[in-house]
């Protein structure tokens, strides 16, 4: 059982102001689609993201706002607020408007909607649908006894890295390319070097933080980050990794899309859009 030693009111901000891309290129879909309005199990991927936090009660924590930043261009925030405003103002979220290119800029602007009296804050993204009860359990105990704290995993198979451009090949195919068959990865690529996995982690969201020191990292002037904890990392601050999920998958294509449903225990889409069932 976990051990809650302090009184903690956690905001939470959901990212959703990405376009998908890698979703889309891999699925070979022409239009963008976003993967957080795609089916899982009857509801969007996003819905499904938010009920882990709306859904999660335990002793010492509570858990409000649930903030989630949406599309930066107003056309696009209307229609994102349109499609998703109704069922999520029904799970006591507060919808704002996200970042126009950057990750962090979308973490920016759902940051001043913190409240002052918040203690923690904790970053989850958006198509994280499978994280646990047990995991939200140990990042938020963490967090009462460390300012930085992040789910992390072991990696088990070997790294290494390869060149940034492809190799050539002589041997193309002529007619795929007439043809425009679609792009199949990255190509062939050289391995430059083995790395040491010893001490290397995988690391996941949520990643929960003391507000004031969220809100110090991102007034810094250089704000490039691929996560949050980077960012804290940047002040010199330790941030403290804990176990992870193995199921907390982040869904990126397709078949990730299934995998998430195999985990939640949910069927797949059925013959009715998302969007129609709302």
């Amino acid at each position: 059982m976990a051990h809650y030693p302090e009184r903690m009111k956690i905001a939470v901000i959901i990212p959703a102001a990405g376009f998908s891309r890698r979703y889309t290129e891999a699925a070979g879909f022409e239009a963008p689609r976003s993967k957080l309005d795609e089916d899982l199990g009857g509801r969007p991927v996003l819905h499904r993201t938010i009920e882990v936090f709306t859904n999660y009660d335990a002793p010492g924590r509570t858990l409000s706002p649930v903030i989630v930043a949406g599309p930066y261009e107003e056309a696009a925030f209307a229609e994102f607020k349109l499609r998703h405003g109704d069922k999520l103002s029904i799970l006591g979220v507060q919808l704002v408007r996200g970042g126009k290119t950057h990750r962090w800029e979308t973490v920016r602007a759902a940051l001043e909607a913190v409240p002052a009296d918040a203690t923690h804050i904790a970053v989850h993204d958006a198509a994280r649908p499978c994280a646990s009860e047990q995991l939200l359990d140990r990042v938020f105990d963490a967090g009462a006894r460390h300012p930085a704290v992040a789910p992390g995993l072991d990696i088990t198979d070997t790294i290494k890295r390869v060149s940034a451009e492809p190799v050539d090949e002589d041997h193309a195919d002529p007619l795929a390319a007439i043809l425009g068959a679609p792009k199949q990865g990255p190509g062939l690529r050289a391995v430059e070097r083995t790395l040491d996995r010893a001490q290397v982690v995988t690391v996941q969201t949520p990643q929960v933080f003391e507000a004031g020191l969220l809100r110090r990292a991102y007034a810094q002037p250089d704000l490039s980050s691929t996560d949050d904890a980077g960012l804290v990392e940047r002040l010199g601050e330790r941030v403290v990794i804990v176990e992870g999920d193995g199921a907390n998958i982040k869904i990126t294509t397709p078949i990730d899309l299934k995998l998430a449903g195999a985990i939640l225990g949910v069927r797949g889409p059925s013959a009715r859009a998302t969007h129609k069932r709302f």
